[in-house]
């Protein structure tokens, strides 16, 4: 396998465990239906959509020794990803996120990052002993950042000489998170990946459109920022220039890891060259085919 990663990836690398029913739900319905585990994590699920797309992903996060992270790594490393740089603890449990989704979208999760939070920047440490970069020659490609990192360490990174050249391509965890990325907001060349209730929070108010949030978390100085609205429409721009198309429609089947594959299939289409309309465009159609159920490629 190419050992030279084309992006960097850092943040939750864990199981995801994922309840889904045909049937609409509430809080304490009891219906039939699947549960999967796979692995998962923003981060991850960011990594796994750039493999099919042809990158090759490094993966900086932490994944413990117990058998749940051996079985984790393994996985990852059969999926083709760089796993030399995954910080290895003795002491930290490998994370789980679980979620339950019904006909009528998202029911309820819980993201348990503790091990994540608590390694902090010994996951960044290849970023500065010369595996991936170091202070005086640090890494100049594509970074993808998430938001189940500490809002210290994401002001970490974004003061650090070490991501002084990276392309930052960042996206919150979940709304929860979403007010942790005020810490790079006004990094000159961060790209913020953000939902429409995201960008409301970021902003401390509330969007009607995905052009109106993009506008305001400009003036707020995001260098550039992909707002999406679910079906309804995704805006891409930097300051003055913004363009909005509206995604296909589909039958939804299943949500968690959309927004984590329409960031990725953006983040590959543009290192492919591909114009602004365009890359929108794709990663539409790649989060579109992800929800319906279907293999984005």
């Amino acid at each position: 396998m190419n050992k030279t990663p084309d992006i960097i990836c850092i943040g939750s690398v864990l199981w995801d465990v994922i309840g889904r029913a045909a049937s609409h739900m509430r809080v304490g319905s009891d219906v039939p239906g699947r549960i999967t585990r796979l692995p998962g994590g923003v981060a991850m699920n960011i990594a796994m959509t750039l493999r099919r797309f042809g990158m090759t992903p490094a993966l900086l996060t932490t994944i413990g020794r117990d058998a749940e992270g051996e079985e984790l790594i393994a996985e990852v490393l059969r999926m083709g990803m760089i796993c030399d740089h995954i910080y290895r603890s003795e002491d930290l449990p490998t994370d789980v996120y679980m979620a339950v989704e019904g006909a009528n979208g998202l029911i309820a999760a819980i993201a348990d990052a503790h091990s994540l939070e608590a390694a902090g920047d010994k996951i960044l440490r290849a970023m500065s002993d010369g595996a991936l970069g170091r202070e005086d020659a640090p890494f100049a490609g594509p970074v993808a950042l998430d938001g189940n990192l500490t809002e210290e360490l994401l002001q970490l990174i974004a003061a650090s000489p070490l991501f002084a050249a990276a392309d930052l391509r960042v996206a919150p965890a979940s709304p929860g998170k979403a007010e942790r990325l005020l810490a790079l907001l006004g990094h000159p060349s961060a790209t913020l990946y953000v939902n429409l209730e995201e960008a409301g929070l970021l902003c401390q108010t509330t969007f009607t459109a995905s052009a109106t949030a993009a506008e305001a978390l400009i003036a707020r100085g995001a260098h550039r920022v992909l707002v999406t609205d679910g079906g309804q429409s995704a805006s891409e721009g930097t300051k003055g220039d913004i363009i909005t198309q509206t995604p296909p429609s589909v039958m939804v089947t299943r949500v968690t890891g959309a927004g984590d594959t329409f960031m990725a299939a953006h983040i590959a289409s543009e290192a492919q060259g591909m114009d602004r309309t365009s890359a929108l465009t794709r990663a539409l159609n790649a989060a579109a085919t992800y929800v319906s159920g279907e293999t984005p490629l």
